[in-house]
């Protein structure tokens, strides 16, 4: 199928797909005579999968650094655990929520403070007096 098609069928846009080959998520398809990609089921799969990784919250770059096993994660079963590939796999995955727990922290922290202004009197006059939140901001990251 051509490349419209594929991405229709995995729920995605051409673009996406363009995107994915050239960031070495998706391996170059075969082309037609006329220079024109063909996509068959086997791609379509692989690109839900992307798509799904992203979704989780993967960036393209964890999920390049796994692009050469996504074929074990394709179907309806997981792989062994412990099979190939998969420490490398799971760092990609504890490194992403090593990250997510520090975004929450991060996220939590200004939460509390804004918390705290909002139960002040008149918090938003005094934030606009003031201007801390700026500061608040800075504080956070």
């Amino acid at each position: 199928m051509r490349i419209g098609d594929a991405a229709a069928a995995a729920g995605t846009t051409p673009r996406a797909l363009r995107f994915y080959e050239q960031r070495g998520l998706l391996t170059p398809p075969p082309r037609t005579a006329t220079g024109q990609r063909e996509y068959g089921p086997r791609e379509v799969a692989r690109v839900r999968l992307i798509r799904d990784m992203l979704s989780l919250g993967l960036t393209v770059e964890d999920v390049r650094s796994c692009a050469d096993r996504l074929h074990l994660l394709e179907g309806d079963t997981l792989p062994p655990r412990g099979g190939p590939g998969c420490s490398t796999t799971a760092g990609v995955v504890e490194r992403r929520l090593a990250a997510l727990d520090a975004e929450i922290d991060r996220l939590s922290r200004l939460r509390a403070r804004l918390a705290e202004r909002a139960a002040e009197e008149a918090p938003l006059d005094r934030m606009t007096e003031e201007a801390p939140v700026r500061r608040m901001a800075e504080e956070a990251r």
